[in-house]
C-alpha cells in the first residue's frame, strides 16, 4: 500500500471538513489559517497571561462561587485555572490536574508566576488520568471544568507535521476518550452541581455527540442549563459554538454546561 503524502493528507482533511461545513468550509478554513489574537486575561494577576478570547468565555461559563470546591480536569496550560482561582479568590479548594508531566510543569509555572500566596494556597496541582476520576472520587466537587483534549483544527491546519498525521478515524478515537472524561465529572461532581465541557474542536463528533452520548448512557442523570449573553456563539444542539469566521477571529471553541440531577 502506498505511504499517505502530505498533500493526500491535505485533500483528505480538507474533504472531511467540507462535508461538514459544505458552502462555509472555505471562509472557516481562511479564518483558522490567520493568526489568533490573544486578549489578557485580567490585570489583577501579578504577570500579564493572554488567551483567545472564546476560551475566556468558556471559562467564565461556568458559574464560580467562594467557597467552592472545583475541579479543573484538564488544566495545562493554565489560563481557564487561573480564571477559576481568580474568582475563588482564595476561598474554597481548586484541584488543577493534567497527565501530561510537561504539561504539568508548565501549569505549575504559569500558576506560580500569575498568582499570589493567598490565591495559590488553595490549589492542589495533580497529575491522574481523568478518564478514572469518577472511580475515587464520587459526588465531592461543586464545580468541574473539562476542557478536553480535542482535535484542534486549528492547530493542525496550519502544521504541516501534524496534518500529515490526520485521518477521519481519529476524531472517533478522541471523541471515545472525551466521553470517558466527561463521564468520569459527572460521577465526581455532587448532585445539583455544574459541568462546563468545552473542546476547541470544530467536529461534531467531539462536540454535541459527546453530549448526545451522555444523554443515552446517562439518561435522567444530568440536565443541560442555558447559558446567556453569548455573542459570538452561535447555538448547537446541545451547546455553543465559537467559529472564528464570524467572530472576529476568536475560537474555535465549543461548550456546554452541565448540571447533575440525581
Amino acid at each position: 500500500m502506498a505511504k499517505k503524502t502530505k498533500t493526500d493528507a491535505k485533500i483528505l482533511f480538507d474533504s472531511y471538513y467540507r462535508e461538514i461545513y459544505k458552502d462555509r468550509w472555505d471562509s472557516l478554513k481562511e479564518a483558522m489559517l490567520q493568526p489568533s489574537n490573544p486578549i489578557s486575561l485580567s490585570d489583577k494577576l501579578l504577570t500579564p497571561y493572554y488567551l483567545d478570547k472564546a476560551s475566556l468565555t468558556a471559562a467564565q461559563a461556568l458559574p464560580i462561587e467562594k467557597g467552592d470546591k472545583v475541579l479543573d480536569m484538564c488544566a495545562a496550560p493554565g489560563g481557564k485555572t487561573l480564571s477559576i482561582a481568580l474568582r475563588l479568590n482564595g476561598t474554597g479548594s481548586l484541584v488543577s490536574n493534567d497527565r501530561s508531566p510537561s504539561r504539568r510543569q508548565r501549569l505549575k509555572n504559569v500558576i506560580d508566576s500569575c498568582l499570589d500566596e493567598r490565591q495559590k494556597s488553595i490549589i492542589t496541582v495533580t497529575g491522574h488520568d481523568s478518564t478514572k476520576w469518577g472511580l475515587y472520587e464520587k459526588d465531592v466537587y461543586d464545580k468541574i471544568l473539562l476542557d478536553a483534549p480535542c482535535s484542534s483544527e486549528r492547530h493542525v491546519i496550519k502544521d504541516e507535521t501534524e496534518l500529515s498525521k490526520w485521518s477521519a478515524n481519529r476524531p472517533k478515537v478522541i471523541a471515545l476518550n472525551q466521553f470517558a472524561m466527561l463521564a468520569a465529572a459527572l460521577d465526581a461532581v455532587k448532585v445539583g452541581g455544574l459541568i462546563l465541557y468545552s473542546t476547541c474542536s470544530i467536529n461534531p463528533e467531539e462536540d454535541d455527540k459527546v453530549i448526545e452520548k451522555l444523554f443515552r448512557k446517562r439518561t435522567d442523570k444530568f440536565e443541560l442549563v442555558s447559558i446567556d449573553d453569548q455573542n459570538n456563539a452561535e447555538k448547537t444542539e446541545f451547546g455553543y459554538i465559537v467559529l472564528p469566521d464570524t467572530s472576529n477571529g476568536e475560537g474555535p471553541l465549543f461548550f456546554t454546561l452541565i448540571r447533575k440531577i440525581k
